[in-house]
């Protein structure tokens, strides 16, 4: 007599076989491609062709090459440098002709101390001058002693012409500034000043010629006075063109820290103007000491500033110091014994870059082989 079957067995062996036969699939489908790939790689390798990834690895090797030589931290400066231009004797600030971002050219005004003083002395020479040389007129010359005569009268004339047309150089200056005279007497003004020292170098290269001739006779004691005397002149009008401070070369003002009022000390620290010429950058770039084997001059560089992200400006390396600092740029607070040494490099940039003094950029050193396709 056959027994019943309970249900519940019955469904729990379907289960089974069910759950035996989807893991099957399931194996087959994720072995398959994996078994073929396999195969196709191996059957490619037999055949002396490289597998399908290898072109990756190449392009992954190839980015782990380096792109720059060295890279480091730099500050753009003017070519000329940033001068700190300071008085040659103490006074009191009276004029400050100039403004932040003034262009101005070879010798004009700057600052402009009391000069009273100065000018009186000037006066007081002048007239004993005049009173020696009437005195020494009173005697006869004759010969070579008359002809060096006439040539340092010529030399002292031409001093005082020099002096009288920086003088008036300056005052077509000072009117051009309050809207009272035209750039055209100002330019007139530096055309007689340039030739008055040009006849100045002629007068004196004529009297040293007169000097040196074969049997010249020794001054006379009044001739002699009239030299002290004309020295003593020249050194008084030397004592005003102290009280002007000029500009050094053709530039721009990058900041005037005098004040009208103040007392000008004549001390390196008492900077007065901040004056470069913009014409021409460079940069000063700080390398760490572990590049500093990796750069050198005639090296091409690419620099690059926040202030112009999408721009790379080119120049080239024109200097390298001999000996290692401590960097200027990057330091903040007080010197730490970790801190790296770094070797200051100069870089010359190309063109006209937009940027400006004191600004802070990044100098990447091209590889050689990059910077011998320049």
């Amino acid at each position: 007599m056959l027994k019943k079957v309970n249900p519940t067995v019955i469904t729990l062996g379907i289960a089974g076989i069910l759950a035996v036969a989807v893991g099957f699939y399931v194996n087959s489908v994720s072995w398959g491609p994996i078994a073929e790939e396999k195969t196709t790689q191996a059957a490619s390798t037999d055949n002396g062709a490289k597998p399908a990834n290898s072109n990756n690895n190449q392009t992954t090797a190839a980015a782990m090459q380096p792109t720059w030589a060295a890279s480091a931290t730099g500050r753009v400066e003017p070519k000329s440098g940033e001068v700190r231009v300071t008085a040659e004797v103490g006074g009191r600030i009276v004029d400050i002709p100039v403004n932040l971002n003034d262009q101005v050219k070879n010798g004009d005004l700057l600052v402009r101390l009391d000069d009273d003083d100065a000018i009186t002395k000037v006066v007081g020479a002048n007239a004993e001058a005049q009173v020696r040389v009437r005195e020494r007129n009173e005697e006869d010359a004759r010969g070579l002693q008359l002809e060096r005569r006439n040539a340092e009268d010529a030399v002292a004339a031409a001093e005082r012409s020099v002096f009288g047309a920086q003088q008036e150089f300056d005052d077509a200056l000072d009117q051009k500034r309050n809207h009272n005279g035209a750039q055209d007497a100002v330019d007139k003004g530096r055309t007689k000043l340039e030739d008055a020292r040009k006849k100045l170098a002629d007068e004196r290269a004529n009297l040293a010629s007169v000097n040196a001739k074969s049997g010249m006779p020794l001054p006379t004691r009044l001739e002699a006075a009239l030299t002290v005397a004309r020295a003593e002149l020249t050194g008084a009008e030397l004592g005003v063109e102290h009280t002007r401070i000029r500009a050094p070369f053709d530039g721009t003002v990058l900041n005037v820290i005098a004040k009208e009022g103040e007392v000008a000390a004549p001390s390196p620290e008492n900077t007065l103007v901040i004056y470069g010429d913009l014409s021409t950058m460079k940069v000063r770039a700080e390398v760490e000491e572990r590049d500093a084997a990796k750069i050198r001059v005639g090296q091409r560089v690419i620099v690059r500033a926040d202030a112009y992200p999408e721009q790379d400006f080119e120049g080239k390396v024109t200097s390298i110091a001999q000996s290692l600092s401590p960097p200027n740029i990057q330091s903040r607070g007080p010197r730490r014994p970790n801190d790296v040494e770094v070797l200051e490099a100069v870089v010359d940039l190309e063109g006209a870059p937009p940027l400006l003094t004191g600004m802070r950029v990044d100098v990447f050193f091209k590889l050689d082989a990059t910077a011998s396709t320049k």
